[in-house]
Parts: C-alpha cells; structure tokens; sequence
C-alpha cells in the first residue's frame, strides 16, 4: 500500500475509535495528528507540534470569538425572549401560519445577537414552545420550524462557526460576516414561505388565531425589539463601513448588552459571573478544539495527504458543482456524529487545498459550508438542535427528527440556490471592497 493510502488509513481509524470512544474531540483530534505525524512524517513531532499548537492560539480574529459569545450568554439571560415573543407575534398572527413564524423571525434576530446554533433554538423554544401549544398549533410542525430556524445562529453574523472558519481558513472574518447576511436574510423567508404554504394546505392545523391588532397596538409592542434591533445594526454598521474590526464590534456588542440588562432591569452579580463563566468554558473549548486541529492539520500535511488529496480530485476532473455535490454528501454524513465546529476543523485540512485545486471562492465557500453544517445540526443522532429540543418538549430523538425533515429540505434548497446563483452569498462583500 502507498505511504499516503496507509496514513489516510490510519488517520482515519485512529479518528474513529479515539471518538467512539468518548474521548474529547480536542484530544483526539491531537492524539490522531501525534500517530499521524511518529509514523508517516520525516521529522519528531515535538517541537513542530508545540510551535503550532502556540501559533494557533494567539492568532488576532480569535480574540472576537470570547467577548461574541460572551455578549450571546448576557442576552441570553437578559428576557430577550419573552421580548421577541411580545414584540414580533402582532405582526405575524394574522399570516397563514400565525405564531409559528414567530419560530423563523425571532430565530433570525436571536441568531444575530447570540452567534450559536444551540442557543438559538434554546432560548425561543423556551418562549414559544408553551404559548404555541397553549394555542393548538401542530406539534410537528411547531417543533420542526423551531429546530430548523434554530440553525441561523451558525450563518446570520456574528457567527462563531465564521469565526473559527475564517482562522482556518486565513480568511477575512468581517466579509465572512457581511458575506452571511443575504443568503441567513434568504433562509428567513424560505422557512416562512414553507410555513405559510404548509398552512394554506392545513387550515385545520392553524392553531387559534389572536384577535387583530391595530398599527398602534404593533407599534407598541415592537418597543421592546428596537433596543435590539439597534444593537445589531451597530455590530454589523461598524463592520460594514470600516469603523470596526469584529474585535472591536464585539466589545461595542458586550458594553450594548449590559446596558440593556441595565435598562430592562435583569442585570445582577450572580447574572454577570454566570455568563461571564460560560462564556469562559465555551471559548476554551473552542480554542482547544482549533489548536488541536492545528496541530492534526500540519501532521497530515506533513504526510502529504492534501496534495496527492488535491491532485486526485483534479483527476477525476469533477467540475466545481460536481465537487460540491461530493462535500456535501462528505459533510452531511460527519454531521451525523460530529457537531459543527469539529466537522470544519476536522475536514479542513483535506477540503481546503482541495477547494483551491477547483478555483472555488474561499469566501463563498465558508458561507457554503456553513449552511451544511446547519443541516447537521438536525441530521440524528447527534443533532444539537434535535437534542435542544428532546429536553424542552421530552419528545424522542426521531420523532424531532422526522418533524425537522422538511426544514432540512429547504436548507438542502438554499445550498441549490447560491450553487447557482453565488452573487447571494460574494455580492455584499465584492461592495464592501468596492
């Protein structure tokens, strides 16, 4: 067997027991890369690991990824969602479908102050899970629309998951932002669009309508959403216009945050320790899971696995869609047992040269990556959002399953779109640099 052929071989075996096993994703993702790098690299490990382990850890865009997180756990516990419940159903209720795109909507703006999947879809369905069943609207698809918007928190900027791709991948974080704002606003009105056509064709299944609404009594309840909707709109403005890096957006984000906690009251000792220690654990996390994955990335180009990678793609001359065809098929099955973070840097080191070798957009192909490893976050068995919602409804891992199947669809649908119409995801960036 070839060198290469038996260390791909073997990275892959040692992967697969290291995570079957339990082991924490950043220790196997080390300890594949030290079997990688003893066995099929010319030189010791030692030295090169521990320098690339140090240089992957200081790089400058890590340092939004804490205070973004940090500013998602503050909001998360400021009552931003009883907010966003008030403040949207007036202008939904008398749609077809009602409240159950208060689901998509108040995802979307979730998404755009917290940057996580699974925080997404916690922090709504805790809100509107009891007020839709309380108003007979259909389980299925009041639990499937929440899992499915639930997955904005990986693309509506500022995304976590951008962050650790553009590190990844040397690419610029803020037009990775901007780049995911048409194609998160796109998913919006898709999901709603299937929600209001699943409607029209279920009227029995609506749920009870609320009584309407006038302008003013609308108006009124949006009060609550401006502070957010301001908050927003100065984290992407700043970066959008060159005023602000992301590091520097994000600390604008966290000093906007805490004012609100100030305002609405919800601000205390115990609030602002909390987050600030689990905002604590998840950077950690992330970081050890980037550095580790540094380190398995330089083992393996060490034993030459991208290239003669690259080189085979390039002979079976698969044009770009074929190749995105065949990454797709490649993330949708990691994203049946891995979380989203791990399947990028997991892959990165292997897809990246390859996606060069084809001439794919770097950019373009992050937000496309993205929006995959959104589809496995609902894939069982380990989908986080499927999971989010098994311990807020007590429902099991398949039946959630099987009621998200048709929102995986349409993120299936959106991947389909800016195939063919990629000027969704490279316009705004292209205008950003003029």
């Amino acid at each position: 067997m070839e060198p290469v052929a038996l260390a791909s071989l073997v990275l892959v075996l040692a992967l697969f027991v290291l995570l079957g096993s339990g082991v924490w994703i950043a220790l196997s993702l080390l300890s594949a890369g030290v079997i990688v790098f003893t066995f099929f690299a010319p030189l010791p490990p030692g030295s090169i690991m521990a320098s690339t382990m140090w240089d992957s850890s200081w790089n400058w865009a890590l340092t939004a990824l804490p205070l973004f997180v940090w500013m998602g756990e503050i909001l998360m516990r400021s009552g931003l969602s009883s907010s966003l419940f008030r403040g949207l159903s007036p202008w939904v209720a008398r749609l077809p479908g009602g409240l159950m795109h208060v689901n998509v909507l108040g995802c979307g703006v979730m998404a755009a102050v917290a940057g996580s999947s699974a925080v997404t879809c916690a922090t709504v369905g805790r809100m509107s899970i009891p007020e839709l069943s309380r108003r007979n609207y259909d389980p299925r698809m009041m639990i499937g629309s929440l899992a499915g918007a639930g997955t904005f928190g990986l693309l509506i900027p500022p995304s976590i998951i951008m962050i650790v791709y553009g590190v990844v991948a040397q690419q610029s974080v803020a037009r990775l932002f901007i780049a995911g704002i048409l194609p998160g606003l796109m998913l919006i009105g898709l999901f709603s669009s299937y929600i209001a056509l699943w409607s029209l064709l279920n009227p029995s299944k609506q749920g009870d309508r609320p009584p309407p609404t006038s302008l003013r009594e609308k108006l009124t309840a949006s009060r609550d959403l401006m502070p957010v909707a301001a908050l927003i709109a100065a984290i992407i403005g700043s970066i959008y216009g060159g005023i602000a890096t992301p590091t520097e957006a994000a600390s604008i984000g966290i000093l906007g945050a805490l004012l609100l906690c100030v305002v609405n009251g919800t601000l205390s000792r115990s609030m602002f320790v909390e987050s600030l220690l689990a905002a604590t654990r998840i950077s950690c996390m992330i970081s050890f899971i980037i550095a580790c994955a540094a380190c398995l990335s330089i083992a393996v180009g060490f034993a030459d696995i991208p290239r003669v990678a690259a080189a085979w793609v390039k002979s079976m001359e698969l044009s770009p869609v074929g190749l995105i065809l065949v990454l797709t098929v490649f993330f949708l099955l990691l994203g049946c047992f891995l979380e989203g973070i791990s399947i990028l840097v997991l892959s990165s080191s292997v897809v990246l040269p390859m996606i060069q070798a084809a001439g794919i957009d770097p950019i373009w192909f992050g937000i496309y990556a993205v929006i995959v490893i959104e589809c496995a976050q609902i894939t069982p068995p380990v989908g986080f959002n499927l999971i989010v919602l098994k311990s807020l409804t007590s429902r099991g891992i398949g039946e959630i399953a099987i009621a998200t199947f048709p929102f995986l669809c349409v993120l299936l649908t959106a991947i389909v779109l800016i195939v063919l119409m990629p000027e969704i995801v490279t316009f705004l960036p292209n205008l950003m640099l003029g």
